[in-house]
């Protein structure tokens, strides 16, 4: 009893919160155009596991993903399917379908059993298809749709004398069709502001879901868009303090960082072994988890604030971990929390392994690859690619008596005009990270020269990698960036030139909120402006902006 009264009133707590930062005092948007998104692999295997089980077996090869803008959330609305990547979909289809209708799944999954093994059921086919087309679709099926398949699965039964084969065939069909490959938004007129559009209840769910849950609408959700309450200001945001009071939040807030912080790029990483023997995909998953729990933990459990990320001496770690960080950890196996002490080098994201060894090369550290992404990554600054002319034997070369540092080599290699004005933006950053090596490792020699990690960020000076951190902490763009990306990711598309004013509100939002993560979702997912649909004209001129930035 106390267990539950305790959960009722932090429940209560939270979702007061939540309420609290209403958006009655939003600024009014022009709204942005139509977007169509293809699933992720991630998206695409949880909806599967959603609907038909975790147990279900995805084999196959997805097709690649495009980054646009910082984010594959962008590149998934300018991305189709080639004939290959239907090859591989069909194939993942029809191995799912099997399984679903298999002896071992079939009476929990389709939910009847026909007349008869050996012929068509119309009755029996008619509703799993229903009921599973309208999670897979994220709307009811058509009538057209609905016989569509029930055609093919008739057919199918007939010539191969297996109701569950039929079956199966339909729902192949299914789980390649666009309409569940693609994330195709709807509009329609906005009754309460005429001459404007507004996404309609289905496409709205379709948004609040993924953005919130990274997967398909549960059933709960598409019934509030069938009953219209999605189109009411207290309907949505009923729906949306339910899915931020859950658990599945956290799914949501790892896909978005997991994007956010390019963690796709693990997938090629390499490093030379020879010179770095800790290096293993072992290594690398357990500090994409470590960074991902870390920002899960600071900002859904303890609600901090955002910028603290890149301050906090709290983590988490495991036994292979620790061998790289140099710390003890009690635990065999799984994960511990741990804190760094206030002397130790390490403090924040930044100097956690897995920025470190990201944004290296194979075989040395890169203050010029890490400034770049400080500046791409956490402040939203394009950095123009070098020429390709230019020549980087000096900076590579870690063997040169002359400049024993990469310091002394990048100071050496950016006296050449064409090097200047880039190296200028990123090296003073990213020097304030080269006392960890490559993999990550601390190290405050290099070729037996002390490392100097002391640079400077947007007028900001700092003495190393900790008090960096505390720069990017108190730097505006940080905040604004997240912001930005965070909006981008959940919309599909970068902001347009109509949507100004809403961003620079939810900036100022953001802050009075105390940068605090949750807030900023719910305000963005309650509000007007998420589901605002631009007139045609504006759209397109709005695309055309951003197409030339």
């Amino acid at each position: 009893m106390n267990r539950v009264l305790k959960f009722g009133v932090a429940a209560a707590f939270v979702l007061g919160t939540l309420v609290s930062c209403g958006n009655n005092d939003e600024p009014q948007s022009s709204g942005g155009p139509i977007v169509v998104r293809r699933l992720t692999q991630e998206q695409y295997q949880t909806i599967i596991a959603d609907i038909f089980g975790a147990d279900i077996k995805i084999g196959g090869r997805f097709e690649p993903d495009l980054r646009k803008s910082g984010l594959l959330a962008i590149g998934a609305g300018e991305v189709s399917v080639t004939p290959a990547g239907f090859e591989q979909y069909d194939s993942m289809a029809r191995g799912a379908a099997g399984q679903i209708v298999d002896e071992q799944h079939r009476d929990m999954l389709i939910g009847c059993k026909p007349a008869s093994v050996k012929a068509p059921d119309e009755t029996c086919a008619k509703s799993f298809y229903s009921k599973v087309g309208r999670l897979l679709y994220r709307r009811p099926l058509t009538a057209d749709e609905l016989n569509a398949q029930l055609a093919i699965a008739d057919a199918a039964t007939v010539k191969l004398g297996n109701f569950y084969t039929g079956l199966a065939m339909g729902l192949t069909g299914m789980l390649e069709a666009p309409q569940f490959l693609f994330r195709r938004e709807v509009a329609e007129a906005d009754p309460d502001n005429a001459g404007q559009q507004r996404l309609n209840a289905f496409s709205k769910a379709t948004r609040l879901s993924f953005f919130l849950w990274n997967t398909t609408p549960d059933d709960e959700l598409l019934t509030a868009a069938e009953n219209g309450d999605l189109n009411s200001s207290r309907g949505l945001a009923r729906q949306a303090d339910r899915l931020m009071a859950s658990p599945r939040l956290t799914a949501g807030a790892r896909a978005f960082f997991n994007d956010m912080m390019g963690f796709d790029a693990f997938a090629d990483l390499s490093k030379d072994t020879t010179i770095y023997p800790k290096f293993t995909n072992a290594v690398i998953a357990d500090a994409q988890e470590q960074t991902l729990r870390t920002i899960t933990d600071h900002l859904l459990v303890a609600k901090g604030d955002y910028r603290d990320l890149f301050t906090t001496r709290k983590t988490f770690m495991t036994p292979l971990l620790g061998t790289i960080y140099r710390v003890p950890v009690e635990t065999h196996e799984g994960w511990e929390a741990h804190e760094f002490p206030a002397d130790d080098p390490r403090a924040g994201l930044l100097t956690q392994i897995s920025f470190l060894s990201l944004h290296s090369t194979p075989g040395r550290s890169s203050p010029t690859i890490r400034g770049k992404a400080l500046r791409e990554v956490l402040l939203c600054e394009k950095v123009p690619d070098p020429p390709g002319n230019v020549n980087f034997n000096l900076v590579q070369d870690t063997k040169n008596p002359q400049y024993r540092t990469a310091r002394a080599r990048l100071s050496a290699h950016a006296i050449q005009a064409t090097c200047k004005g880039c190296h200028r933006l990123i090296d003073p950053m990213g020097l304030g990270l080269e006392q960890f090596d490559s993999l990550g490792e601390y190290r405050p020699t290099e070729n037996e020269t002390p490392i100097d990690a002391s640079g400077e960020l947007d007028g900001v000076k700092f003495t190393d990698a900790a008090s960096l951190g505390r720069a990017l902490h108190d730097n505006p763009a940080t905040a604004s960036c997240l912001v930005n990306r965070l909006y981008a990711y959940a919309a599909g598309r970068a902001a347009g030139k109509g949507e100004a004013d809403w961003m620079k509100y939810l900036d100022t939002s953001f802050a009075a909120d105390g940068y605090r993560l949750p807030a900023l979702m719910h305000r963005i997912v309650t509000s007007e402006a998420f589901y605002r649909i631009a007139a045609p004209e504006t759209a397109a001129v709005s695309s055309t902006k951003e197409s030339a930035q």
